[in-house]
């Protein structure tokens, strides 16, 4: 008794059976309701096609000369780690272990032999069924994957200026103050903000404030130009940059470096009493870290030399360990 026709989706069906006319009947029956079958008489060629064309659906015959069909479930199992391919036993054999040998082995379900097509066809549905729902979970689990690589990104960059923020720039500092402590190595952490940046936005407009930040967030990333190197904007008008393996005199010419390529950039600043242009002051503390060595400390010294560049007239930027800012260490170098 033929199966009705029932209107499914089609299969890609791989049929593995060493008995030529059951393998052909078999696969006869399944082409005449749409299905496309690929077939094997042995294990061999059952695990070529499977690798090759990865069907959507094996039905597998238990008795096989050399290796049978649970051996072959096995390797099948093996050649697919995080997939998942229906996988229908056909046998003569119908006892209790048979069948907990076969569902042991990797497949899914076990008709006895000689196989009913309406029994037949009604598994395959229900495999196709298990399969569409499998598919359904992995599409969800790439987009809760997705949607978690969205939320780590907003909870890590700052939304203005596409730089790290500050809970990232807290973390990649510890990081660095501990790789630095293993290596014995300097570290350099620098903190600057933009000189008179309440009268920029009282003069140009929040807008244009705006785009002063992210115009600087970007000039000091074309500075950190070394991999290891980051800058993030830590608040406000306010940014850090975490340089690795720097000393204190490499930390100072990166200082003037960056102050020359602001100042090259020429970004009006109407109402500063400093510059017709935008300036930044910056603090700046090195140290190679020891057991003693925290992310706050750090932060403390970098405020307090920052602080003292504003106090020595802002446009500068002044080396906590040093004790000297850009202008003191550039006149030096020019005597």
């Amino acid at each position: 008794m033929n199966a009705p026709n029932f209107s499914a989706p089609s299969l890609n069906i791989l049929v593995v059976d060493d008995q030529n006319a059951t393998r052909v009947a078999l696969a006869a029956e399944l082409d005449r309701v749409g299905h496309r079958v690929l077939e094997a008489g042995d294990a061999e060629w059952a695990l070529q096609l499977f690798a090759r064309h990865r069907p959507d659906l094996v039905l597998l015959d238990v008795e096989m000369p050399g290796h049978d069909g649970y051996w072959i479930a096995r390797e099948m199992r093996a050649a697919e780690p995080g997939g998942w391919t229906p996988i229908i036993f056909l046998s003569r054999m119908g006892q209790d272990q048979d069948v907990w040998r076969g569902i042991e082995a990797g497949g899914d379900d076990y008709l006895i032999k000689p196989v009913s097509p309406m029994v037949l066809h009604a598994k395959l549905r229900a495999m196709l069924r298990l399969a569409q729902m499998r598919q359904r979970l992995v599409q969800l689990s790439e987009e809760l994957r997705h949607a978690n690589n969205q939320l780590h990104q907003l909870s890590s960059v700052d939304a203005l200026t596409g730089l790290m923020n500050r809970r990232a720039l807290d973390a990649r500092l510890q990081q660095e103050i501990e790789q630095a402590r293993r290596d014995g190595l300097p570290l350099t952490l620098v903190l600057c903000d933009v000189d008179h940046f309440k009268r920029y936005n009282d003069s140009h407009g929040h807008v244009e404030g705006d785009a002063c930040l992210r115009s600087i967030g970007r000039l000091l990333q074309e500075t950190c130009r070394r991999p290891s190197d980051c800058v993030g904007r830590y608040g406000g008008e306010e940014f850090a940059m975490v340089l690795p393996n720097t000393p204190r005199s490499g930390a100072m010419t990166f200082a003037r470096a960056l102050m020359r390529t602001v100042a090259h950039a020429q970004l009006p600043h109407h109402d500063s009493p400093v510059s017709p242009h935008v300036t930044l002051s910056g603090g700046i503390t090195t140290c190679v870290p020891d057991a003693s060595t925290t992310a706050e400390g750090l932060l403390i010294r970098a405020d307090d030399a920052l602080y003292h560049a504003k106090a020595s007239g802002r446009n500068r930027f002044f080396s906590y360990e040093m004790q000297m800012d850009t202008e003191e260490h550039r006149h030096g170098l020019m005597r």
